[in-house]
């Protein structure tokens, strides 16, 4: 399984939003320069994660973007899902009709619970606890300097 830059660049955004949660509207611009992404790029990002209820937009001159709920409530697989679709490693767990073996086949149990536990994983890391692991990183190196 590997993150598509769509992916990376997505969960980026996300981040950015969370941790101006509670602040107010964010101008895309503003997420463009400081994640250095393009401001295109980030709108068909946005697009995608506002019709799946992860983001809601602020019309007007005091508009902009802010996540539909806290940090708290959403999940790294929650963004994932939206912008790379399923964590599945394989077609025949999602559909049992891709292959004709499946029910006799080790293999895919294997790849079901593998499949099972990356998902588990992705749902343990919300907003809120990746922000956390920054701050306490940015700690680290302040420390450290």
């Amino acid at each position: 399984m590997k993150l598509s830059t769509k992916g990376r660049y997505g969960v980026r955004l996300m981040l950015d939003l969370a941790s101006k949660f509670g602040q107010g509207p964010v101008f895309l611009k503003d997420i463009a320069q400081r994640q250095d992404i393009s401001e295109k790029y980030l709108w068909h990002l946005l697009a995608q994660l506002k019709n799946a209820g992860l983001v809601n937009s602020i019309r007007g001159a005091h508009g902009g973007y802010i996540l539909s709920r806290p940090p708290s409530e959403i999940s790294l697989k929650d963004i994932i899902s939206v912008l790379e679709g399923s964590l599945c490693l394989v077609p025949c767990v999602d559909d049992k009709s891709f292959c004709g073996r499946t029910n006799a086949c080790i293999a895919n149990q294997v790849w079901s619970e593998l499949t099972g536990k990356i998902s588990g994983l992705f749902e343990e890391f919300t907003l809120e606890k990746m922000l956390d692991k920054q701050q306490e990183k940015s700690e680290l190196i302040l420390y450290a300097i």
